[in-house]
């Protein structure tokens, strides 16, 4: 006969330290922010030849004032959250509008990023589309299997851009006279305000990234503001000054220094040319200016051989800059579908996490949508103005949301400010809707459709009847009753039935007090504070967990489960196995494939490098496990 078994208390733990501080959160902003240069300098060369420089200034300005809002934007959501959080806390309808522009600008970042990435590599243009489809495709197969090493690599290659840029910027200097006598404010073809204006419009792609710093807050070292502050403004003195410089220069490179009028108007509006008809020479600077810039700076510092290897190397460590934010990119938008599905916005499959804490219809997605835009338009110009469209949609709905909220701690002046950028950003808005038909019909296509499937949803979940109370063994779940120091503990990482009954079975024998953990991993970027899943919501662990308590419970063990949300398997096992000072580890042996234990690390190695001395572990490979390790 079983014996009686005192009551079932579970300890449940949200996992999200703050150790991100400024001189992290910088680089990790720059691999977004900074990513732009590498296509808005040529852009702006194409569309306004030796006025350049000015519209890059002028751009420049409105980048400092989006910063400083970007600054008030993370001082009122220090839990993290960008447009989706803000804009929600007006209107669900208005979060999910600004949650899609977000996903019309991060689908383009990915699809505009893998292109120029081959373009920086040299890749011949037959291969580019191809190669950047191959790519999106085996970044999702990466992610899939949660690499925690990606961020590093991320930062590192983000740094040696950072280090390239500055060297490149000192190699500028000699070609700095020529590209200053050469600006002017009035070039053949833009001879009207809304010409000007048109042509400044195309290139606010510049603004791209900035979105990323207010999804980071949730992370950053308090306080927030300071971290945050710190953060934004050495990044942005690095795009504005860089961006100067190397626009200076490519104006004064003897290519392109008797330039007169724009390209975009010799070639399109006057010769009615297609993407595909425009000169080499052009699209080379188009495309590929900084890598056109290093070879040519490297040329008169190094001779050309020098320069060629300059411009090699520009290539290969930009193109990694742009892979990374195609890697970004993909993330992102997986952050964007788990956030919608959790709130019931998008259907609920989408918050499915994969072992990795990974949702994996999610990720299925993310790569597909990049891939299928592609598959139509691979142009980077076109790209370019689908890519403005969303960067600059989410942008305007947080700033007006921020400006809106009376809520939200905002001083007078700065509320006045945040209207008037607001409108500054919502007439730029307007100019794309308008002019650019391309990037309204994917802007309309992908909202279309996030709405119509909320319809749907919202209509399916009146008609679905309230559900039942929690039943089985959560509905006994009470208070954590004290311990008895005097029994063994022993901690065991809770999957599959046959390690729960050996566990318990030990546990028995020993009179010892059994702890099952279940650390339920969660790789996806922070659009909702304090949203992170719940055991509620988590059949997985309801079954995991529930198997080790109703066994206990027969067999009159004493047992506390621990569901925990976490980033790291190893690390979370480890603290508890220390923290209830307990004397034996159960851990299951992993099935997983050698690919998925070296791109997402190996548990049981790990646990067993920084397991304590007197712990003994156990590693058992069950007839039903899971892969746990």
């Amino acid at each position: 006969m079983p014996r009686h078994a005192p009551p079932v208390a579970m300890l449940v733990k949200q996992h999200r330290p703050r150790n991100l501080d400024w001189h992290h959160a910088g680089p990790m902003l720059f691999g977004d922010w900074g990513t732009s240069r590498l296509y808005v300098l040529g852009l702006a060369f194409y569309y306004t030849a030796h006025a350049s420089v000015i519209y890059l200034a002028v751009m420049s300005v409105l980048m400092a004032v989006v910063a400083w809002a970007y600054t008030i934007i993370c001082r009122c959501f220090p839990e993290g959250g960008g447009v989706y959080t803000a804009a929600r806390q007006l209107s669900p309808l208005l979060g999910v509008i600004g949650a899609t522009l977000l996903l019309c600008d991060f689908i383009v970042t990915a699809a505009l990023s893998a292109v120029e990435a081959f373009h920086y590599f040299g890749l011949s243009h037959g291969w580019v589309v191809p190669a950047s489809i191959g790519t999106i495709i085996a970044i999702g197969i990466v992610n899939w299997f949660g690499a925690r090493s990606a961020g590093r690599v991320a930062l590192v290659i983000a740094l040696l851009a950072i280090g390239l840029s500055f060297l490149i910027g000192l190699l500028c200097v000699p070609f700095l006279p020529d590209g200053f006598r050469t600006i002017t404010a009035n070039p053949p073809g833009l001879d009207t305000t809304l010409a000007r204006w048109d042509a400044f419009v195309r290139i606010v792609l510049a603004l791209s990234g900035v979105e990323a710093v207010a999804n980071m807050t949730g992370l950053m070292k308090q306080p927030v503001a300071s971290t945050a502050k710190k953060t934004i403004w050495p990044v942005l003195i690095e795009v504005v000054t860089l961006n100067f410089i190397f626009g200076i220069a490519l104006s004064g490179l003897p290519a392109l220094r008797d330039i007169a009028q724009p390209d975009h108007i010799t070639y399109e509006v006057l010769g009615g040319a297609a993407g595909g008809a425009i000169p080499a020479s052009v699209l080379e600077y188009r495309d590929t200016a900084v890598r056109l810039i290093a070879e040519a700076v490297g040329g008169h510092a190094f001779g050309a051989a020098g320069g060629h290897v300059l411009g090699i190397v520009a290539g290969i460590v930009f193109g990694l800059l742009l892979l990374s934010a195609v890697n970004t990119a993909v993330m992102a938008m997986v952050s964007v579908l788990f956030a919608l599905s959790q709130d019931r916005e998008l259907p609920a499959g989408l918050s499915k996490l994969n072992y990795s804490g990974v949702p994996w219809i999610g990720l299925i997605l993310a790569c597909i949508l990049p891939a299928v835009v592609l598959s139509f338009v691979s142009d980077v110009k076109t790209l370019s103005e689908m890519y403005a469209i969303g960067v600059v949609g989410a942008i305007s709905i947080n700033v007006c949301s921020c400006a809106w909220n009376r809520s939200l701690s905002i001083a007078v002046w700065e509320r006045r400010s945040l209207w008037s950028l607001a409108g500054v950003m919502v007439l730029i808005e307007a100019t794309i809707i308008v002019n650019k038909p391309k990037a309204t019909i994917f802007a309309g296509i992908v909202i279309g459709s996030v709405l119509a499937v909320r319809y749907v949803l919202g209509r399916v979940a009146k008609q679905e009847a309230v559900p039942d109370p929690a039943a089985g063994w959560m509905s006994e779940i009470g208070q954590l009753v004290k311990i008895d120091p005097r029994k063994p503990r022993i901690m065991l990482a809770a999957r599959g039935r046959d390690n729960a009954e050996f566990a318990v079975d030990l546990a028995r024998r020993r009179g010892a007090v059994l702890f099952a953990v279940f650390v339920r991993v969660l790789r996806v970027m922070d659009l909702q504070p304090g949203r992170p899943p719940r055991v509620e919501d988590d059949p997985e662990a309801q079954e995991a967990l529930g198997t080790v308590v109703v066994l206990a419970k027969q067999a009159g063990v004493q047992c506390y489960p621990i569901y925990i949300t976490a980033t790291d398997i190893a690390d979370e096992i480890l603290d508890y196995t220390v923290t209830f000072n307990c004397d034996t580890l159960i851990l299951g042996k992993s099935r997983r494939s050698a690919f998925s234990r070296a791109v997402a690390g190996n548990v049981i190695t790990k646990v067993a490098a920084h397991l304590p001395e007197g712990v003994s572990l156990v590693t058992r490979a069950g007839r039903d496990d899971s892969p746990v390790a």
